[in-house]
């Protein structure tokens, strides 16, 4: 499988009572090459989980590989920044909707469906999302 991962997904993954993680587990036992993701994801998904160990574990296992550099994209972050003002994205989902353009074979991983079901890629493109089930 192929997929851009995002920082629910990623939590969900490590933590037993986030209620997406029985989803997140059973994702993660399909992914046959790293998923793609970026620092900015890695540095909530740290937060989050208060461990840093075991966001550099994803890596050095090979559940996620960093495959962007904001240095790289930044008019095209500050664009996107603006574009989305209204729904004040933080800098993860900048990288990850740049990342979507980059990469458009692979779905966006994550749990946050209300915000990526607005956010558009190439300015109108809709952004293919993994989700858990539900609303």
């Amino acid at each position: 499988m192929k997929g851009i991962a995002d920082t629910g997904f990623l939590v969900a993954f490590v933590n037993r009572t986030d209620r997406h993680h029985r989803w997140a587990l059973s994702l993660a036992e399909r992914v046959t090459e790293p998923l793609l993701t970026c620092e900015a994801v890695l540095a909530e998904t740290a937060f989050h989980l208060k461990n840093v160990g075991i966001v550099l574990a994803m890596i050095r296992e090979g559940l996620v590989a960093i495959a962007f550099d904001c240095a790289d994209h930044l008019p095209e972050l500050e664009a996107l920044a603006k574009r989305f003002a209204d729904r004040e994205p933080d800098l993860a989902d900048l990288c990850l909707i740049r990342m979507s353009e980059l990469y458009s074979r692979h779905s966006v991983i994550t749990t946050d469906r209300k915000d990526f079901r607005i956010y558009r890629r190439h300015k109108r493109e809709v952004i293919p999302i993994i989700c858990p089930p539900g609303k």
